[in-house]
């Protein structure tokens, strides 16, 4: 007896070399035109699939299960973060998660220190002046920035990608300090020369804060009106992980009050949505979730994604999980 193909349902076009890989263990179905899709679309395309692929953009609940049917295997999104996932429930329905941690901590690394450059050199708003031909002439005063030589970073979050970015800013010369559910280990702080400190202590002592934490309920709007006043008045606020963990009201007002000097966004609470008191600041950088864009690391997030559905499509473990066992 010939058994159907397995159905690989993939919601948002992804690199080539992981489609051809997914091709070689099932049918891959890949919705037209490629756009976000709205909760009725994912429960339609999903209806019959062994395994999804899917993005940040796709909410994954017990409903989504139900639609794809008893034969939905696993949910491979192409992100290191799975907020938009409910795990507990998705695994108790005996469906895997798996998710790409550790492919793209360079490229994410990379732009947390490009935002950090940009606004404290006030890179965005020279670049705004020249653009609109504005008349300017060099003077010792013009456009002064804030140097990061001998400032502390401060990290909220030190996993593989906290880590990175905190490697990065003591390269510049910066001092390393950071917070966290846990201390980090000995060899990880020696390496850094990083301080562990409560998080109170942190926002009050760090010129940048940058935020490297997941979004769970204990840290939604993790840094608050409350968290904004306990920082310097002189620091710099980074978020490349997710808008949530930040309240974009209370930090449009605090940005344009002076609380803190300014900050460098990619992320935002209702994506593509951005607060418009934030649009309106001159010291505030945003960019639209660039923190994995390149075409190296979108590429090995898809792959990773892929071989996860691989894995166990064709009866393996699978290479990167959220969870080690779904519900037996």
């Amino acid at each position: 007896m010939t058994h159907a193909p397995h159905r690989i349902v993939v919601t948002r076009r992804i690199a080539e070399p992981a489609l051809a890989l997914l091709r070689e263990v099932g049918q891959v179905d890949l919705p037209q035109p490629d756009r976000g899709l709205t909760e009725a679309e994912l429960h339609e395309v999903v209806a019959g699939a062994d395994a999804l692929v899917s993005t940040l953009q796709d909410r994954i609940d017990t409903r989504v299960v139900e639609a794809a049917g008893p034969g939905l295997r696993v949910i491979a999104t192409v992100a290191v973060g799975y907020d938009n996932i409910d795990v507990d429930a998705v695994t108790g329905r005996d469906v895997l998660v798996t998710n790409t941690p550790g492919v793209l901590t360079d490229a994410t690394a990379d732009l947390t220190l490009g935002l950090l450059l940009a606004v404290t050199r006030r890179i965005g708003e020279g670049e705004r002046l020249v653009r609109e031909q504005r008349p300017w002439e060099f003077s010792l005063d013009f456009m002064l920035g804030a140097g990061l030589q001998g400032r502390t970073f401060g990290v909220v979050g030190l996993g593989q990608i906290g880590r990175a970015a905190a490697r990065r800013a003591k390269a510049f010369g910066m001092e390393i300090a950071y917070t966290g559910r846990r201390r980090a280990a000995e060899e990880v702080e020696a390496e850094l020369g990083a301080r562990f400190l409560p998080m109170t202590e942190l926002l009050g002592s760090a010129d940048v804060v940058s935020l490297h934490c997941p979004l769970t309920p204990q840290t939604r709007h993790l840094i608050d009106a409350d968290a904004l006043a306990a920082m310097k008045p002189g620091a710099f606020l980074l978020n490349t992980t997710r808008g949530a963990v930040g309240d974009e009201g209370a930090l449009a007002g605090a940005l344009s009050d002076g609380v803190i000097a300014g900050a460098g966004l990619d992320v935002f609470e209702e994506e593509p949505h951005v607060h418009p008191g934030l649009l309106e600041l001159d010291n505030v950088v945003l960019t639209p979730h660039l923190g994995s864009a390149t075409v190296e690391t979108r590429t090995e997030m898809a792959l990773l994604a892929a071989r996860n559905v691989a894995a166990v499509l064709t009866g393996e473990p699978a290479l990167t999980p959220v969870r080690t066992k779904v519900a037996s």
